[in-house]
C-alpha cells in the first residue's frame, strides 16, 4: 500500500482508513450485484444479509500488541488482514462455497489465502469460511491494492459465533471450562440444524419440481398412442 512517507502520522492514518473504507464499499457493491444476478438468473437469493466493519484504532493497537508487533502504520498494513471486514450471511452451507467461487472469479479480486473452518472447525466449534482478498482502489495516482477479510457463514453459524464472541470478551478469553463445553455442544447442534435445514430445502425443491405441470406436447409417447 503506497502511502507517501512525507505524510505525518495523522495524514497516513486518514489515508489508510479511507482506502479500507473504499475497499469495503467496492466489495459490498460487487457482492450485491452478484446476488442480484443470481436472483435474476435462478430466482434464488443465496445471501440473507451482508455486514461490514472497520476495526477501531483501539482494536488495531490491541491486536498488534497481542501479536508482539510494534504499533506502527507499516505493521498495521502489513501484519493485519482484517482491518476491513465483510461478513456474508447465507441460508445453507452449499451457498457458502458458491458465493466464495463467485467472488474468486472477479477479475480484479485477488485471493491471498483461504481458511476453511467449515471443513476444519476450530476446537471450540467455530465454523465459517474466511478469505483474505485484495481489491484495487483507483486513485488519482493509480490503483492501490487494499486488503479485505471476507467471512461467509450460515445464519445458524453466525448466531453461534455472535454468542461465543460475547462470552469470550465477557471473560477476556478465559471462560470457565463448563461454558466452553456447553458452547461446543451448541456448535454441534448448530451443525446438525444446518444439515437438517439443507435436507429439508432439497426435499421442498424436489417436491416443487415434481408438481410442475407437464408442458403441452411434452409426452410424445402418449400422443402416439
Amino acid at each position: 500500500m503506497n502511502i507517501p512517507k512525507s505524510f505525518d502520522q495523522v495524514d497516513q492514518w486518514k489515508s489508510i482508513i479511507f482506502l479500507y473504507d473504499s475497499a469495503l464499499r467496492e466489495i459490498n457493491t460487487k457482492i450485491e450485484i452478484l446476488n442480484n444476478e443470481f436472483v435474476h438468473i435462478y430466482n434464488y437469493n443465496p445471501i440473507e444479509h451482508i455486514k461490514s466493519r472497520l476495526k477501531t484504532p483501539d482494536s488495531i493497537v490491541k491486536k498488534l500488541k497481542r501479536y508482539g508487533y510494534d504499533v506502527t502504520i507499516d505493521n498495521m498494513v502489513e501484519k493485519l488482514n482484517d482491518i476491513a471486514g465483510i461478513r456474508i450471511i447465507c441460508s445453507f452451507t452449499s451457498d457458502i462455497y458458491q458465493i466464495a467461487e463467485m467472488i474468486t472469479k472477479q477479475s480484479d479480486v485477488t485471493v491471498l489465502y483461504v481458511k476453511d473452518y467449515i471443513e476444519n472447525p476450530k476446537p471450540n466449534g467455530y465454523k465459517s469460511y474466511h478469505m483474505v482478498v485484495t481489491i484495487p482502489i483507483y486513485l488519482t495516482d493509480g490503483p492501490v491494492d487494499t486488503k479485505v477479510e471476507v467471512q461467509i457463514r450460515t445464519v445458524a453459524m453466525d448466531f453461534w459465533a455472535s454468542l461465543e464472541h460475547k462470552i469470550y470478551y465477557k471473560f477476556e478469553g478465559n471462560a470457565p471450562a463448563y461454558l466452553q463445553q456447553e458452547l461446543k455442544a451448541c456448535a454441534d447442534v448448530v451443525n446438525m440444524l444446518d444439515k437438517k435445514m439443507f435436507s429439508l430445502n432439497q426435499a421442498i425443491l424436489e417436491l416443487s419440481e415434481a408438481q410442475k405441470p407437464i408442458p403441452d406436447g411434452g409426452d410424445s409417447k402418449a400422443e402416439e398412442e
